[in-house]
């Protein structure tokens, strides 16, 4: 069971519809179980704005290779629906769960995680602060992915923008999310940040940063990210951005592909330990 938060503004008009509690939860496990070589992983994250191009970025994925080989897929501004097709067409394994029902579209806005490798466990994470205006909430999701017989971390996260929230505000959802990580030695944390710098969190508590210095991805801001701990990259150039997104959505995916070896120390940049 879960409960709806209904948060109602100054004028008495209700402003956001915030899911509290664990639920609702969707899920379906449709791969099977990889036999391919584990130790190589092709991560992918991607905003699909609204979740309104489903049939574009279905074609996207199947079409460009860095993401053809995806094995892990982290998507924003989801809903059940949409995370669903995606998931059935590439032959994935997913869990989604939403935030709120979005004032803009009256559509659940969430996070999904697909993963060509079983899914043995998720969780849904509430972020502290609502939004300045409009009163939303925002979320992760994570789940624990079993990669031949190593558990990985993953987790798709979408971070207030800087109209909604100030940096503080952000610093607080990153911590948020690095306390439920920290149980966890390996880990990936994927998704929109709307910001850059608050890379800098992830690399103070030892994360890696690989897609510090990618091309932008919404815009003329690069707000995408994917960051590591405990993971080595697999190689250099193990990072970029898809540039043509089939009018996807406003945002681009990006990409890096990891190894599990244990890495050595992590620094900043994107070279190869």
């Amino acid at each position: 069971m879960y409960a709806a938060g209904l948060v109602v503004g100054a004028t008495g008009c209700a402003t956001a519809f915030n899911y509290a509690g664990p639920g609702p939860r969707y899920a379906g496990a449709l791969a099977p179980r990889r036999a391919s070589d584990s130790a190589v992983l092709h991560l992918v994250t991607f905003n699909i704005q609204f979740a309104r191009q489903i049939d574009s970025a279905i074609a996207l994925f199947g079409s460009a290779a860095p993401l053809e080989q995806a094995d892990v897929i982290t998507l924003q501004e989801m809903d059940a629906a949409g995370t669903s097709r995606i998931a059935q067409a590439l032959g994935m394994s997913y869990v989604y769960y939403p935030a709120t029902v979005h004032p803009k579209t009256g559509r659940d806005f969430g996070n999904a995680i697909l993963s060509r490798w079983p899914i043995v466990a998720d969780a849904k994470i509430v972020l502290p602060h609502l939004a300045r205006f409009g009163k939303t909430e925002r979320i992760a999701t994570a789940a624990t992915i079993l990669v031949g017989d190593t558990p990985v971390r993953v987790y798709s996260v979408h971070l207030a923008t800087f109209i909604s929230e100030g940096p503080g505000s952000r610093r607080d959802q990153v911590a948020a999310v690095l306390a439920d990580a920290a149980a966890y030695p390996r880990v990936v944390v994927s998704g929109d940040m709307n910001n850059h710098g608050i890379g800098r969190e992830f690399v103070a508590r030892g994360f890696r940063w690989p897609t510090e210095h990618n091309p932008h991805t919404e815009h003329i801001w690069n707000w995408d990210h994917i960051f590591l701990k405990g993971l080595a990259l697999s190689g250099s150039g193990a990072t970029g951005v898809v540039r043509d997104n089939h009018h996807a959505s406003d945002h681009k995916p990006v990409w890096v592909v990891i190894s599990l070896v244990a890495p050595s120390p992590p620094g900043r940049s994107a070279a190869a330990p």
